[in-house]
This record gives C-alpha cells, structure tokens and sequence, in this order.
C-alpha cells in the first residue's frame, strides 16, 4: 500500500509539474474540478445527468486548459521539451484526448441516426423530443467516460503493469478532489495579473 500510495503522489506530482503551469489552465481546472465533485453526486440520483455535467462542463473546461492555455514550448521548469513530455504521459496526452473528444462530439450524430448496431453496446430508446435526444446522448457519453477509463486503465496493464494502471484509474478519480486543494488560489493569481505559474516549488521538490 505504501508503494501504491507513492506512486499515486508521483503521477499527480509530474501531472502538474508538466502540465499546469498556466494560470488559466489551472483555474478552469478548479472549474472542472467542482463540477466533477457536482456530476460524482448526480451519480447517485440521475447517472445521465452525471454525464451531462461531466461532459459538457468539466471535460470541456479541462480540455480547453490544455489545448488552448497551457504553454507548449520548451518547458524551463523541468528542462523538457513538450514532444519528450507527451512521449512520456502516463494517461491521455493531447493526441489521445483528440481521439476522445472527437467520439464524444460525434456521439450525438449516432444517437440521431441511431445505428442498429449501437443498441447492442448501449440500451438506446426511440426519443420523441429534444429532452428525450439529450438524454439518450446523455447515456451514450455516461458509457463513454467509462469506457475511456477502463481502456486506458488496461492499455497501461501491458505497457507498465496492473499496479501502475490502478494507480492511474484511482489518480482520475480522485483528481477532482485534489484539483480543488491545489488549484483553489489559481483564480486570485490571474486576477493579480500572473498568468504563469513560476513554479518555484518544483525546484525544492526532490
């Protein structure tokens, strides 16, 4: 337990020494993160509302952290380049999101065309309204967070073994909660006019 808790703190510790260093990164990861926490408790009454949530406000803010914000030039901090660090991404780098993110755009296309094959990976109903295709929609990217999940999670069984993919899932999970911790202030740093983080701690971190 001690080592899987180490390694846990060592992927979060490189997830945001490598990947956060923009201000507004970190502050629509604050956005994103709370409204995780919002879609985790709507799992227990409405799953696709969850995912609506999930989706729609968390994965989006996140992403466009990253995509759009998150400097993607010789990283000084850490002395690597940005091709060295989405080389060595432990879970989705930018080209793995984009791969996700364009199934999970053209998720709402399938279910308007509805497939017959898609009713044998998902319980699909015939919608009658607008509220009926958002929630049908809604379903499909509920199956696709976990799908994303558990084939990153497996992928990463053979490529680094079972307790580095476990350490990865359970990373994910939790990210919400430690996002809010870590990013809390973020917002403050921006308003005050730094849009980079100058990492000062990264340094006296072993």
């Amino acid at each position: 337990m001690n080592r899987f808790s180490q390694s846990l703190q060592t992927q979060r510790w490189d997830d945001h020494r490598y990947y956060h260093h923009s201000r507004i990164n970190q502050s629509l990861h604050l956005i994103s993160a709370l409204s995780f926490l919002v879609a985790y408790a709507l799992l227990f009454t409405d799953p696709i509302a969850a995912a609506l949530v999930g989706w729609l406000v968390a994965m989006t803010t996140r992403q466009m952290g990253h995509f759009f914000f998150e400097p993607k030039g010789y990283d000084e901090v850490n002395h690597a380049t940005h091709e060295h660090k989405e080389a060595i991404k432990v879970g989705y780098n930018l080209r793995r999101k984009l791969v996700l993110l364009t199934i999970w755009a053209l998720a709402p296309l399938l279910v308007y065309i509805d497939p017959p094959f898609l009713h044998r990976f998902v319980a699909l109903n015939t919608f009658t309204n607008t509220e009926g295709f958002v929630r049908q929609t809604g379903l499909l990217w509920l199956w696709l967070g976990v799908a994303g999940l558990l084939f990153r999670t497996i992928h990463l069984f053979f490529l680094k073994g079972t307790e580095e993919g476990l350490v990865w899932m359970v990373k994910i999970l939790t990210d919400p909660i430690h996002d809010v911790i870590l990013y809390a202030k973020a917002p403050l740093f921006l308003m005050q006019g730094q849009l980079i983080d100058p990492m000062a701690h990264v340094e006296d971190h072993p």
